[in-house]
């Protein structure tokens, strides 16, 4: 049976440097393989579940922390690209230029071939991330994910407020739009996405078609948490190295490069609060300010979905041996069905 590893957790957790170690860790039973043209034992492979990372050119304000001069791989098979960090493939970075949207079933479709693909080479995937929409979508199938995008309704919402959105919404699927969260209602791109599904099941409910959960799969789950006063510690010095680093000057270098103000990546968190900074409104403190408490906000909803998955085993990172307890774990998942076959 295939194995895959997710990393999970709210944002600022250190997953993906978690990720990194568990990777270089997981030596397997079989041989040692080449990776251009050097040994290698590493075992494991990233794939990245962040929705805010997908678009090249934003680094600084998604936290992606690459190594200085770092360039991504394209394999000659494939259009999606990796990097080398810390001596582990991390893919999932920098899928789409940021003046086009992304959907979760591009994602899907992104993800499904590369973890195919790592586990062909006989490789472990670690998909790891705070998007728990996409982990979601892998692991258990959205079926509403395939509905195509209506570009003629979405231009007639588009000048509607979130308010009316959400009141149209109501009125043709009244189930879904109780079951909205206070950020997704004030969401116009979300409300809109919401009416385009709701208004397409109207006449081809009968197309969707439910997808099989991955239960051919050994899936290990594994979340990262701690106390929520260290959780907003975390925030506000990830924000504050994220400023120092330049986020400022990356949004400038996008918006010289044609991304809008209302596209989907610049809508993105930590990218929209500069909006009224760059037109003049605000200050740079106040943009933060305003960040930090919707980072924070944004860290709450993470932990309510998080917490539903009863799968996930969760370690504190208060506790400082929690790397080691980790790996414990998955030392032994990965090696179970090894045992069991030798």
């Amino acid at each position: 049976m295939q194995k895959l590893l997710i990393i999970c957790g709210p944002t600022a957790m250190g997953k993906t440097s978690l990720a990194i170690r568990i990777a270089k860790n997981l030596v397997g039973h079989s041989p040692e393989r080449m990776v251009s043209g050097v040994e290698s034992r590493v075992e494991g492979e990233i794939v990245s579940a962040d929705s805010r990372q997908v678009y090249r050119g934003m680094d600084i304000g998604t936290g992606k922390y690459l190594p200085v001069g770092s360039r991504i791989r394209y394999p000659w098979f494939y259009k999606w690209g990796y990097y080398e960090v810390g001596g582990a493939r991390v893919w999932g970075y920098d899928l789409v230029d940021p003046r086009n949207d992304f959907s979760v079933a591009q994602y899907i479709k992104f993800a499904d071939n590369i973890i195919s693909d790592i586990q062909k080479r006989g490789r472990t995937p670690i998909l790891t991330g705070g998007t728990g929409l996409y982990i979601k979508a892998v692991i258990d199938r959205i079926p509403t994910a395939i509905i195509p995008r209506n570009e003629a309704l979405r231009g007639n919402l588009s000048s509607k407020t979130a308010t009316e959105l959400y009141e149209m919404l109501s009125q043709i699927d009244s189930i879904k739009a109780g079951s909205l969260n206070s950020s997704d209602k004030r969401n116009p791109r979300r409300l809109i996405r919401a009416i385009e599904v709701a208004t397409w099941m109207i006449d081809n409910r009968q197309k969707i078609v439910k997808e099989e959960k991955r239960e051919h799969f050994d899936i290990l789950f594994v979340g990262l948490r701690t106390s929520r006063e260290a959780i907003e510690a975390r925030v506000d010095e990830s924000i504050s190295l994220r400023v120092e680093y330049g986020i400022r000057q990356e949004i400038g270098k996008l918006l010289k490069q044609g991304v809008k103000w209302d596209s989907q990546a610049l809508m993105s968190l930590g990218y929209r609060q500069y909006r009224d900074f760059f037109e003049g409104g605000v200050s740079e403190d106040a943009v933060i300010d305003e960040w930090r408490r919707e980072e924070k906000k944004y860290v709450k909803r993470q932990m309510t979905w998080f917490a539903k998955d009863k799968r996930i085993n969760w370690f504190d990172i208060d506790d400082g041996g929690y790397p080691k307890s980790v790996e414990k774990l998955v030392k032994k998942w990965y090696s179970t069905d090894y045992d069991e076959k030798n």
